[in-house]
């Protein structure tokens, strides 16, 4: 199975049983992985017998160059990204590069560290009464020059904010919700050494660094973190009184 094309896979949150199960055969008869270093667990990269090739550090032109040799020695290769290749995937310049070469892509969804982040939490994103609406942002870093996430707050639904761990500093200071919101910093969602740490606007960045926590983790803000009063789903039939 090549047909000149390389297969881009979420591999999920970390749980190995948590990748999809076409991204799971695909593995399973894979010649090539270029697995996205640490943040892939390596309990996925057993699915494979194929060469095993960590990307952290290598650069776009090295990537390409590897998956075109391949692809071109007829090897079924798998781009495995962490989560969802959809989110922060950086996957759009991976495929301008194959294009030039005559390589198709084929991309496979991940689930996504976010929606992790809610199982590990026992709550649902949006919910009646509390939040229609789930914004999903990162703070301003090397490859972002300047965020939103001060104008975007200001709609008071639940953010789900990637790659900010080592700003939440900044981040508290920057978002409009009142003081008393909950937040909630998940530490490798799904993973054996998964952590959830709580709190608010106010005190949630000390209690992450009290933790240890400084990469890896999700945060998100919004009453559904912590859900006191919410309506029933017009699903189940809807009392009027909030629950």
């Amino acid at each position: 199975m090549n047909d000149n094309k390389v297969y881009f896979v979420g591999s999920g949150p970390g749980d190995a049983k948590l990748i999809t199960v076409k991204g799971k055969e695909l593995l399973e008869n894979a010649d090539t992985v270029i697995y996205a270093g640490s943040l892939v667990n390596p309990e996925i990269l057993d699915y494979s017998n194929g060469e095993m090739m960590d990307s952290y550090g290598m650069t776009l032109d090295e990537i390409t160059s590897k998956i075109v040799d391949d692809v071109k020695s007829d090897k079924m290769v798998v781009r495995l990204h962490s989560g969802d290749p959809s989110l922060y995937g950086s996957i759009l310049e991976q495929m301008d590069e194959l294009k030039k070469h005559d390589i198709d892509v084929e991309i496979v969804p991940g689930v996504s560290s976010v929606f992790a982040s809610a199982s590990s939490l026992k709550t649902q994103m949006t919910l009646n009464g509390v939040s229609d609406s789930l914004i999903i942002t990162r703070p301003a870093g090397k490859t972002l020059d300047e965020d939103k996430i001060n104008e975007l707050s200001k709609h008071h639904e639940t953010m789900a904010i990637f790659l900010g761990t080592q700003k939440i500093d900044q981040i508290m200071e920057k978002v409009d919700y009142p003081s008393d919101t909950p937040v909630a910093v998940i530490y490798h969602a799904s993973w054996d050494d998964e952590k959830v740490i709580k709190g608010t606007v106010s005190d949630i960045s000390q209690k992450v660094k009290d933790a240890g926590v400084k990469r890896s983790a999700m945060i998100i803000i919004g009453g559904v973190v912590d859900p006191i009063e919410f309506r029933r789903s017009y699903l189940y039939g809807v009392p009027q009184e909030p629950l």
